[in-house]
């Protein structure tokens, strides 16, 4: 084990330490996205990603190899690592690849609801079960993960006492969809 040594801080040390914190960030977003990705069975985007999160994992661990006693390259690695990790996650969330599912259960206001819902562009499928306390009605409507808020909002303003789940929608086929003009 090598004994850590506080270089002094030289343009070169900084650039050095930069530089493995900059390819740890990029690396780290692009696995977690990778991952994220690689759930929604996007194989070819996935390892496209893979190949470039290799490259500047391998670039990054080379200047950290090639002197392991500067403890301002482990420190940037590190960092590195935990900023990308935030990074990953924030893009993933903004990129809201994929589907979900939101099922909203109401008491009394089911129809209208799935009404205001298919008015609105979604499909909504209606279901009647019974709840603790009585008949209920389940709307079920598969979106794109972009699109829960906008019908999550729906469901607040038409009954602000429903229960709503929102789940991972991995596959979908057949049904209705609503299609924007640029996917046509």
């Amino acid at each position: 084990m090598p004994e850590f040594e506080i270089p002094a801080l030289t343009g070169q040390v900084i650039s050095a330490a930069l530089f493995v914190f900059v390819m740890r960030v990029i690396g780290v977003a692009l696995a977690t996205v990778r991952v994220l990705v690689m759930t929604r069975g996007r194989k070819l985007l996935s390892a496209s990603m893979g190949f470039f999160e290799v490259l500047v994992y391998v670039l990054a661990i080379g200047q950290v190899v090639n002197d392991l006693a500067n403890v301002w390259n482990l420190l940037g690695y590190c960092l590195g690592f935990a900023a990308g990790t935030l990074i990953g996650m924030a893009l993933e969330e903004r990129m809201a690849l994929g589907f979900a599912t939101v099922r909203i259960i109401s008491r009394y206001q089911g129809q209208h609801l799935a009404e205001v819902i298919r008015q609105a562009g979604y499909g909504a499928t209606i279901e009647w079960g019974q709840g603790r306390n009585g008949a209920v009605s389940l709307v079920n409507a598969i979106v794109r993960r972009k699109e829960v808020n906008a019908v999550v909002a729906l469901a607040d303003q038409i009954d602000p006492d429903a229960f709503v789940t929102i789940e991972e929608t991995r596959t979908i086929r057949r049904g209705y969809m609503r299609i924007a003009r640029h996917e046509r």
